[in-house]
């Protein structure tokens, strides 16, 4: 390949009409899901859509869908940019309940609590760090090589737990509990924590060339490395945001319980990650990253859930409901089952 066509593989840092209007028919069709299943809770729940202040904030169903999508939401945007360069991370909910872990160990050694928060954010690098080098330096598959601190994080969670007897693992901290359920005025410090991790992840990958390399490398990793781009420290790079973003949705979730439990802290967030990616039109063969559509998809799993739990349906059927609307989702993105679907209603054979 000349040097010449490697630069062509790279993605342009100003989006083209093409580009922008391919990004628009990618979020039409999670947009249309979520209004499609607030439509259903407006009739299934009277008052569904009334928004209310109580003690000095905001109150009401589209409120607590929002703030319970955040940390989703944070995890995801992490997943998303490594996604964007061909890999994935099995490892965040992992990271989570190990954040938690040493949230609760260093309140309990009487560290300061920003102190404590940079603790949790530092591990978090950590474990991106780690997994970086396992794929980018050692290329290890990104499922084998995230998969080995899925399955051995929650058991250093508790690990850690035992470093301060894990008799007691409950803890109380003004500081990490404000930013999780505390208030800026009428709205959750949550909401406005969720904006500024996407806001500067946005900066980040919008305004700088790393999302132009990210995308190169995920989308062509060795016409990547002709154009100059390091592709292996560009991966790397991309697993350390996953991490810190993982651990910030650690700080928010641990915070929001008041303990550490590092057995069902995060559990299965990495499959909700995942599948907002999927959901905000992300392939899994890397090259292109939506954070917006990414934080829509999060939304989207999350009012879902909500509607599952105010429906009233029996909770052996939450799962399987919810799977099925996911499905139904995935369908309307893809063009193939789109154009069988338009085939079959005018009758044609294909």
């Amino acid at each position: 390949m000349t040097t010449d066509g490697a630069m062509s593989a790279l993605p342009q840092t100003k989006r083209s009409p093409r580009r922008v209007g391919v990004a628009a028919r990618r979020i039409a069709w999670p947009a249309l899901a979520l209004a499609l299943i607030l439509a259903v809770d407006g009739l299934i729940t009277p008052g569904f859509f009334s928004i209310r202040i109580v003690e000095g904030r905001l109150f009401g169903n589209l409120i607590d869908i929002l703030y319970r999508a955040m940390p989703i939401a944070v995890v995801a945007l992490g997943m998303s940019v490594v996604i964007g360069a061909k890999g994935v991370d099995l490892s965040v909910g992992s990271v989570v309940a190990i954040a938690g872990a040493v949230i609760a160990w260093r309140i309990h050694r009487g560290d300061p609590h920003l102190l404590i928060l940079f603790w949790a954010l530092g591990v978090g690098l950590l474990c991106g760090v780690w997994n970086g080098l396992l794929v980018a330096a050692l290329d290890i598959q990104p499922i084998v090589a995230t998969l080995i601190l899925m399955t051995s994080g929650r058991g250093i969670g508790l690990m850690i737990n035992l470093l301060y007897g894990g008799t007691d693992p409950s803890f109380s901290s003004p500081l990490l509990q404000f930013l999780s359920v505390g208030h800026l005025g009428l709205v959750p410090t949550r909401l406005v924590l969720g904006a500024v991790i996407f806001a500067g992840l946005w900066l980040l990958v919008r305004r700088t060339a790393f999302g132009m390399f990210v995308e190169a490398a995920g989308e062509n990793a060795r016409a990547a490395e002709l154009s100059g781009v390091q592709a292996r420290l560009v991966r790397f790079a991309s697993y350390v945001v996953c991490g810190l973003c993982a651990a910030w949705a650690g700080v928010v979730l641990t915070a929001d319980t008041h303990t550490s439990d590092p057995v069902s802290e995060g559990l299965y967030i990495e499959l909700d990650a995942i599948l907002a990616v999927v959901i905000g039109g992300g392939s899994l063969s890397g090259g292109r990253i939506y954070l917006g559509a990414t934080v829509l998809g999060a939304v989207v799993i999350q009012a879902l859930t909500t509607s599952i739990l105010t429906s009233g349906l029996p909770p052996e059927y939450n799962l399987v409901v919810k799977a099925a609307v996911v499905i139904a989702v995935l369908l309307l993105q893809s063009k193939n089952a789109r154009g069988l679907a338009f085939s079959l209603a005018r009758g044609e054979k294909r």
